[in-house]
Order: structure tokens, then C-alpha cells, then sequence
């Protein structure tokens, strides 16, 4: 049986059920204060409601095969050398960025060569730089890459926007979405002090679904509902009538603009009018890109078309799941892990 830990509460839970939803893969939950449920669409899978914080610590010890939170929260608790591999890096919701921000105060203070600077000054002092995060990892990281070595990092859980005016902390590496709490706390955001940006991602425990090929059948049927749908984010269909000699004649002139064209091509159709008309009716049809959307109905309009039509696809399948290749293909590549 596949397991899958979600998000039991805070900003990520109802997001992340209504996006199993919108993939068709809706959580029986009959109880809220239930902590496991399933998901009847896929069958052999038993969910674990978790602390989001704690989803990348059970997938990595394999208490699950796969998790969902937030790609900062993996990116800080996992090891690089681990047997967890990202699966999706970008499910769509829960976008936020990981930022070193100091005082407003600091007007002297707007990058990190900046923030070098004022650190190695006040070691020249006696002081060290203390900085407030719960991210000691990624700050490090973060902090060495740019030449911060003069430093001491405070932990911190609560409100970590209210550091530095409580004094316990000079500067923040915290996350933020539209950076109103930051400016609501006298704080500002370094332009080059950003570690990384993060949004809700869908973690997995290689040896766990190497060694349950039941559970890796069923990863395989979620990645395959979760890709399609969020590819189809991405494309608009647009169909029109348009009158033509044939339906070659029609398709070449549609093709006459690529952006207009479709994926691979329009699809036409004729249309049998319940008018009577002599003149030849085809329906087209075109998937674009949302960016192109416009310059398609434009296009098709141009060419006579009429009765056009702009709807969103539910799905839209590849030849085959990238992100189920990318994890054969770490199966495979990972000589660490028992067969």
C-alpha cells in the first residue's frame, strides 16, 4: 500500500486537498479530526495527516513513501545523500521566498556585500551579527556562498518579523509571500538576499517504492494525474467555424501563423449545416498556449471564423509522465539502494 502524508493543518491543508481534488483525486476524510483517511480514485493508498513541518523527517525515515509540504521545509531537512527525491517540484500553491531582511533603519544596508561589511565591522568590535531563522541549513549555505562568516544564528519559531525590535536578533532569514509583515515590522528585504523560492512540492522515499512495486504502480497513476493537470494550466482550446474549399485548405491557412497553429496542429472537421448551405463549414480546433490565446481567436476570426469558442482542458497527457521517468530513472541510478 502506498502512503502519502498531507499537511494536517496550517496554510498548506486546504490548498493541498483542493488540489488532489482538481487532479481527481479527491481525500475521503469522513471525520476532520481523523489523522488518516484515502483516496478511493487510486485505491491501495492509506493517508497520513502530519505536521508540514514533519512530512520531509517520515518520508525520509520511510514511515511514507511520499509526502507533500513545502520545498523549503524538504530543502532544509533532508539530506542531499538521502534516499528522498523530489518528484514535482511545483504543485502550483503555497508560493513563498526565503529572504535575509535587516531594518529599514539600515539605509546603508541593501545587499549582501553590504551585510559583509557590517559583520565584519562589528566582530571588529567585539559583537557578532545574530541572525533570527529556523533555517540554520539553508542559511549557512546561503550565508558561506556569499562571504558571511562573522555570525551567530538564533532560533526561532514565533513571529520572527519582531526580532530585531525585540532585541534578540539584528536580522531575519524568514519566509515571506508579499513581504506586507516584513514592511509592517520595519524591515526590508536585501535585492540579492534571497535563498530560494518555494511553493508546495511532492516528495518521495526511493528505497520505500523500490521495494514495493504495488506502491510504485500507484505513484506512478498520481504522477500521471498530477503532471497532466498541471500542464493543462498552461493551455487554452479554441475552436471555430470557418468556411474553406477542404480541410486541407483550412488547416494550411490556420498553420500560416505558428502561434496560432496549436501543439501540433489544428484539427479539422466538417460541418454538415442544418442549413442547407452550399458553401463548405469546418470546424477547427487549436491548442494554444495561454499567451497565444488571443492571437489564435484573432487569427481565426481573421480567416471568417465564427461561433469561437475558449475553454480550459482538465488534463493534458503527454506520451509519457516525465516526472515517473526522472524517478525510474533515480532507481536506477542509485547504486545505494538495495534491489
Amino acid at each position: 500500500m502506498l502512503r502519502l502524508a498531507l499537511p494536517s493543518k496550517g496554510e498548506l491543508e486546504e490548498p493541498t486537498l483542493a488540489f488532489l481534488r482538481s487532479c481527481g483525486l479527491t481525500v475521503d476524510r469522513p471525520n476532520v479530526r481523523q489523522y488518516t483517511a484515502e483516496i478511493p480514485s487510486l485505491g491501495n493508498t492509506a493517508v497520513l495527516f502530519q505536521r508540514a513541518a514533519d512530512i520531509p523527517t517520515k518520508v525520509e525515515e520511510g514511515s511514507v513513501d511520499l509526502g507533500i509540504t513545502g520545498l523549503d521545509t524538504v530543502r532544509e531537512a533532508l539530506r542531499e545523500d538521502g534516499p528522498c527525491q523530489v518528484l514535482l517540484e511545483d504543485l502550483g500553491f503555497g508560493e513563498c521566498e526565503l529572504v535575509v531582511a535587516v531594518p529599514e533603519t539600515w539605509i546603508d544596508v541593501t545587499s549582501m556585500a553590504d551585510l559583509v561589511e557590517l559583520a565584519e565591522e562589528m566582530r571588529s568590535q567585539g559583537t557578532e551579527l545574530r541572525i533570527a531563522t529556523k533555517f540554520f541549513r539553508l542559511a549557512r549555505q546561503f550565508l558561506a556562498q556569499r562571504g558571511l562568516y562573522y555570525f551567530s544564528l538564533v532560533a526561532s519559531t514565533g513571529a520572527m518579523e519582531a526580532a530585531p525590535a525585540m532585541g534578540f536578533a539584528d536580522v531575519i532569514i524568514d519566509l515571506t509571500s508579499s513581504g506586507t509583515t516584513l514592511r509592517e515590522n520595519g524591515l526590508k528585504t536585501l535585492g540579492d538576499g534571497a535563498l530560494l523560492r518555494s511553493q508546495a512540492c511532492l516528495v518521495g522515499n526511493l528505497e520505500g517504492l523500490r521495494a514495493s512495486p504495488g506502491a510504485l504502480s500507484t505513484t506512478k497513476a498520481m504522477l500521471e494525474m498530477m503532471e497532466a493537470r498541471l500542464r493543462a494550466g498552461g493551455y487554452f482550446s479554441v475552436t471555430a467555424n470557418i468556411r474553406g474549399e477542404s480541410a486541407e485548405a483550412v488547416a494550411q491557412r490556420v498553420m500560416s501563423r505558428p502561434q496560432a497553429a496549436g501543439m501540433r496542429g489544428p484539427t479539422v472537421a466538417k460541418v454538415y449545416s442544418r442549413f442547407g448551405q452550399e458553401e463548405d463549414w469546418f470546424a477547427v480546433t487549436v491548442m494554444v498556449h495561454k499567451e497565444d490565446f488571443l492571437q489564435a481567436v484573432e487569427h481565426l476570426r481573421a480567416m471568417g471564423g465564427s461561433s469561437v469558442t475558449v475553454s480550459s482542458p482538465n488534463y493534458v497527457f503527454e506520451s509519457e509522465s516525465t516526472a515517473y521517468r526522472r524517478l525510474l530513472e533515480a532507481l536506477e541510478q542509485a547504486p545505494s539502494l538495495a534491489r
